[in-house]
């Protein structure tokens, strides 16, 4: 990046402060929770700029004076200093995804493999669960379809962190989305043999501010009495909201708030994070952003991540990531596989950066 455009980051930071101090600012908080996570992007620029330019500073003046044996050490650790520092502000100054500080929507679908594979679409929701937990991050259930034996058929459900933070829940949990592959012995497997089944997850960032005009004429909604477990009436009212987008056929349905009108909004914030996903994966088609490319259909072949129990290893396929903690894992402990996947992301903008 051009000294010029550097200077505006520095300018763009110092009037993101001043807007922030102004108390009248915090009375729309849509926009306050916006500037700060602007500022906060920034700010750890801003902090390398200062530290490499006081580097700087200080190796010219040790440079004059490095006949005095002290000044010529310190000359010496400054000039190995400063390429590390430089480094790290073309790495902060890469392009990132703007979507880090969002939150997510998350949707689990169990796929090959029946009863076994929407018990292991459970256990990929409580992993997520957990591992929200662990991070302090609100997780709710916004809809779900139960299989006979206590799994899942499809489960969406969103995760929110609590503060405006530059690398929020979608920064951790983007590369989930595709096909999670399980190795192990079924709950109705009688002879004991280990069968391989799928689930699938897809993600998306849950949009702050719409971005996708939604046409109500394209939208059919229905609304029907909440079920639970077993099939169950929940309530005695029709609460629950089905709507389908009739363009793309999108159908998302949401019943665990506690009126029709809290169903409707709710299931409008999923169908816009989704239409929103479709828009960016059409935007990107022509780019090679594994990321993007989340899979749609359940298929055992074109899994991204395997979870074999006999082992209790977990591997990554797409960054060859091989662990023996699978039950660690399971219990929400994803951020050393959450990290290799990260980095690798990491690596590779730079890659093209330096290309």
């Amino acid at each position: 990046m051009d000294s010029s455009s550097l200077k505006g980051l520095l300018a763009e930071h110092a009037e993101l402060e001043t807007q922030l101090a102004d108390p009248a600012v915090h009375a729309d908080q849509a926009r306050a929770r916006k500037l700060g996570r602007r500022y906060a992007e920034l700010s750890p620029v801003v902090r390398a700029v200062h530290e490499l330019d006081t580097a700087r500073d200080d190796l010219a003046t040790a440079t004059e004076l490095a006949e005095d044996a002290e000044f010529a050490a310190e000359a010496e650790e400054l000039s190995t200093r400063i390429p590390k520092l430089e480094s790290k502000l073309t790495e902060l100054l890469l392009p990132r995804d703007p979507y880090d500080g969002s939150d997510v929507v998350m949707e689990i679908k169990s796929g090959e493999g029946g009863e076994e594979s929407a018990l292991f679409a459970g256990d990929l929701l409580r992993m997520y669960l957990r591992y929200a937990e662990r991070h302090g991050w609100k997780a709710e259930v916004l809809d779900s379809v139960d299989s006979d034996l206590g799994g899942y058929k499809d489960v969406t459900l969103s995760i929110k962190s609590k503060t405006a933070t530059v690398d929020g829940v979608w920064s951790r949990l983007k590369f989930e989305g595709g096909v999670h592959r399980v190795q192990r012995v079924p709950a109705t497997e009688s002879q004991g043999r280990i069968h391989t089944s799928a689930a699938g997850v897809l993600i998306y960032p849950e949009p702050e501010e719409v971005e996708v005009e939604i046409d109500p004429n394209d939208l059919r909604i229905d609304v029907f009495r909440s079920s639970g477990p077993g099939g169950q009436s929940v309530n005695t009212t029709d609460s629950a909201v089905r709507i389908t987008h009739l363009p793309t056929g999108i159908v998302v349905s949401c019943q665990n708030e506690k009126s029709q009108i809290q169903n409707r909004a709710r299931a409008l914030q999923v169908l816009q994070a989704r239409l929103q996903a479709v828009a960016e994966e059409e935007a990107a088609a022509k780019a090679s952003d594994a990321r993007r490319s989340q899979v749609r259909t359940v298929d055992r072949s074109e899994r991204i991540r395997t979870y074999n129990y006999p082992e209790n290893r977990i591997s990554d396929h797409r960054v060859n990531y091989k662990a023996y903690n699978l039950d660690q894992v399971l219990d929400g402990d994803l951020d050393s596989v959450l990290n290799a996947l990260a980095t690798a992301d990491r690596e590779e903008r730079l890659a093209a950066q330096s290309g």
